[in-house]
């Protein structure tokens, strides 16, 4: 057809045809909706302005989760948890882009890209730095601890992840080059806006489809989904971004309780009359005496009455409106209380000094190099198979053991901290109970206020100093050594220098004393920093690392030498004969296992799964560790065999000094009494006297000397488990709850 002089002139092959008077663009569209391919192609030709706004978050959010669990060496069977979840979140973003106008747009798009990509690096450095994952409601303790102390460490951490961090950075890098050919048409879309957040439901409702499939362990999706701890389990089979989401979630809505009500597995499990008890101290054998040839002169009577206190348990449950404290209550009263024993009140009326030695691991005691250590070990109580399990935050958690003598909640909020802000009644802590009797206490750390650590230790019941910037004349503050500015303190600080500069408080006093010290100088990064090169000379020639030559200087030799200068001015006091001293690790050299390899001589597992703490793969003996229980008053070392571990400790103590406790409501245990021990580790593996079961391949493996049936086996194992379970869980009920106020409010 051609036009002239605005004539239609029709060809001969265009006669008789009907002409369209449409536009051609319009002809062509209805001709191109015809059918069902028009219609897809109609589809494509409107998507494919907006494409990189729809699937930019969904493919960047995926690919960064594909990072992340790769590089941790994560389970991959639950990829279609996560999948489904980070398409969900990804989607979520793409609606929010696509219906704002060009300039919002663009700065949004860039910003948030790199917002989550920042986040994922952050918590990838913090698991391999920290050995956890960070959610979003601890991220105020985080900025509070005095991060620039360690940053040599984060430096040198990132530059052995660079490798990483490249991958999680190059869609980001690669949209800020080519973001016009990325992103597209910039104009809002909110007809695909819609089409995205229709997306982000369905990708939503099909991750909770999945995580409610009948998946096998112990911790499964579903059991993940529902609670706020368990981080890593969650990272792992949730994803990193649901972590988040579920941790703020939380925040706002707290996950429903679904504790059990039925305790009837485990009454009496672990008493001695169950099969599990191990006889206490007598029973390691090694300084049992020999049986006598000719009567023995008769010998006192032993009170083996159960170290518990006059409560009614069943009595509060009944009449409390609260379903934890109801629940806690019942927990308690089904409990198998340890008895008392030879050891009761051994050290009845004893000054009691605690010392929680930062970074520590018993395989650096060395005879030579460290021999108040040694000593220590070695002639007082002496506990072959003690373990210093990490938990969740490193130091705080194994205060948390030390001092409550119970499991830290393994997600935020930070137990130790928690009860400083709460002002929660820790009835049972040491400076409490001495407290109460008239003992003057005090409390000493060498660092800032980390972890809120002020107002937890004040609330423990201590006469708490620690560092404080600028206010080194303070008499309400630790003195510290200063730099020649006198603006800051050095770091690290010496803890030898600590004990001397406090230890006349408390020395000479009339009344007796319980002092804690928590010490700093064994503190990563290993190096030749202030601390460890006074003692270069001495450990230059051991056959190990700089590295590990430099640990073994700051986290033992200079902690030996404080102990040692403690135990002079106590002797010179005429109190060494009247004082107790306990002193253990907060947690193992963790950023750096192969110090500890060194010093065993074995390997505890591969080196990626050391420096995550992935417990999957590791040997727990890795936590194998040293603690002290010393008198000078005591004539012979007592060996003991039991299995036990920090949260033990409280109660020990209690016994050893015949205070007043009861024994159900702590989640250690009496190690001298004739119950049997227990460690759980983070993953809820755990360790008995008659085995160690493995949740990650749900198999127990019985000690050497323990013969059990298999259904014997069967419900052993299946009572630990839930005994496990409510000794880890009971811990934020207690907190949240104060349950021991409740219980003890008037007598305290």
């Amino acid at each position: 057809m051609m036009e002239i002089e605005n004539k239609t002139v029709h060809t001969p092959r265009e006669k008789g045809k009907k002409i369209s008077t449409q536009p051609a663009g319009r002809r062509l569209i209805k001709k191109k909706t015809l059918g069902w391919e028009g219609i897809c192609r109609t589809a494509a030709d409107t998507v494919k302005p907006w494409a990189g706004r729809f699937l930019l978050f969904p493919a960047l959010i995926l690919y960064l989760e594909l990072v992340l669990h790769f590089y941790m060496g994560m389970e991959m069977r639950y990829a279609p948890v996560y999948f489904a979840f980070s398409l969900a979140a990804g989607c979520l973003f793409s609606a929010l882009i696509l219906v704002l106008p060009p300039r919002a747009g663009d700065v949004t798009i860039r910003v948030a890209a790199g917002l989550v990509t920042w986040l994922y690096g952050v918590e990838l450095v913090a698991k391999s730095i920290l050995q956890t994952y960070y959610p979003l409601s601890i991220l105020g303790t985080a900025s509070g601890n005095r991060l620039t102390d360690y940053a040599d460490v984060i430096a040198e951490q990132m530059a052995v992840m660079v490798p990483v961090l490249v991958l999680l950075l190059l869609p980001f890098v690669l949209l800020l080059i080519f973001f016009g050919r990325i992103i597209g048409d910039l104009h809002p879309n909110r007809r695909l806006a819609g089409l995205a957040l229709a997306a982000a439901a369905a990708f939503h409702l099909l991750g909770v489809g999945i995580v409610h499939l009948p998946w096998q362990g112990d911790l499964t999706p579903g059991a993940l989904y529902q609670m706020d701890s368990a981080i890593d389990d969650q990272v792992e089979q949730l994803g990193l971004w649901t972590m988040l989401r579920l941790d703020v979630q939380h925040m706002i809505i707290p996950p429903k309780s679904n504790l059990s009500n039925d305790f009837s597995a485990i009454e009496g499990l672990g008493s001695s009359d169950d099969g599990g008890g191990t006889g206490g101290a007598d029973s390691a054998g090694s300084t049992a005496p020999a049986e006598p040839e000719e009567p023995a002169e008769e010998e006192p009577v032993v009170d083996t009455s159960p170290n518990v206190m006059d409560v009614d348990l069943a009595a509060l449950a009944e009449s409390t409106s609260s379903d934890s404290v109801a629940w806690l209550a019942n927990y308690f009263n089904s409990v198998a209380p340890t008895n008392k024993n030879e050891y009761t009140g051994m050290f009845e009326g004893y000054n009691v000094i605690q010392v929680v030695m930062e970074g520590f691991s018993g395989y650096a005691i060395d005879p030579e190099l460290t021999p108040t250590l040694y000593k220590l070990a070695h002639e007082g109580f002496v506990f072959n198979n003690y373990y210093t399990a990490l938990h969740f935050t490193s130091t705080s958690n194994g205060e948390c053991q030390t001092l409550l003598g119970l499991y830290p909640k393994n997600g935020s909020p930070i137990t130790m901290k928690r009860t400083g802000e709460l002002g929660t009644n820790v009835y049972f802590s040491l400076a409490q109970q001495l407290g109460r009797l008239g003992y003057q206490v005090y409390g000493y750390h060498n660092n800032q206020n980390m972890y809120g650590r002020y107002a937890s230790h004040t609330n423990l019941g201590y006469t708490w100093k620690q560092y404080v910037p600028g206010r080194n004349d303070d008499p309400d503050t630790l003195t510290c050594e200063e730099n020649s500015s006198g603006t800051d303190r050095l770091w690290p600080q010496r803890d030898k220098y600590m004990v001397e500069m406090s230890v006349d408080n408390y020395i000479n006093s009339d009344a007796p004393f319980h002092v804690y010290y928590l010490t700093v100088s064994g503190h990563t990064r290993y190096g030749w920093n202030r601390v460890a090169n006074q003692y270069k000379d001495l450990v230059s020639e051991l056959p190990y690392s700089e590295t590990t030559q430099a640990y073994v200087a700051a986290a033992a030799i200079e902690v030996d030498r404080a102990l040692e200068y403690l135990i002079q001015r106590l002797d010179e006091a005429g109190k060494l004969e009247n004082t107790l001293i306990i002193a253990t690790g907060d947690h193992i050299p963790y950023s750096d296992v192969d110090v500890i390899e060194e010093l065993a001589g074995k390997e505890f597992g591969t080196s990626e799964a050391l420096s995550a703490i992935n417990e999957s793969s590791i040997d727990f003996d890795v936590y194998k560790n040293t603690l002290i229980m010393w008198s000078a008053s005591m004539e012979e070392p007592v060996e003991v065999d039991k299995v036990c571990c920090q949260v033990d400790i409280l109660p020990t103590v209690s016994n050893l000094l015949g205070l007043e406790y009861d024994s159900r409501m702590l989640a250690g245990s009496d190690i001298l009494s004739d119950s049997e021990g227990l460690v759980v580790f983070s993953s809820r593996c755990w360790k008995t006297d008659r085995g160690f079961y493995n949740r990650f391949t749900q198999t127990f493996t019985p000690a050497e000397d323990v013969a059990m049936t298999a259904e014997e086996q069967a419900q052993y194992v299946d009572a630990m488990k839930q005994l496990v379970g409510y000794k880890l869980d009971s811990t934020a009920h207690i907190v949240e709850n104060d349950f021991y106020d409740i219980v003890f409010g008037e007598a305290g």
